[in-house]
């Protein structure tokens, strides 16, 4: 039985200590539009189009 990955499996968390922040995809042109997030209650948010988790800093 093989493992199937998400997208933010393959992603490392960016730790961070705004309470929004900007993903673009990191690919330049291959990247994606560039959107933004607010790190809610829980202090995380993870990106609709590639999966990159943001987190807050404690």
């Amino acid at each position: 039985m093989t493992k199937t990955h998400t997208k933010a499996e393959d992603k490392k968390v960016i730790h961070t200590s705004e309470h929004r922040v900007a993903c673009d995809g990191g690919g330049g042109a291959l990247g994606h539009p560039k959107t933004y997030y607010d790190l809610g209650d829980d202090g995380r948010a993870e990106c609709l189009y590639c999966g990159q988790v943001f987190e807050l800093k404690h």
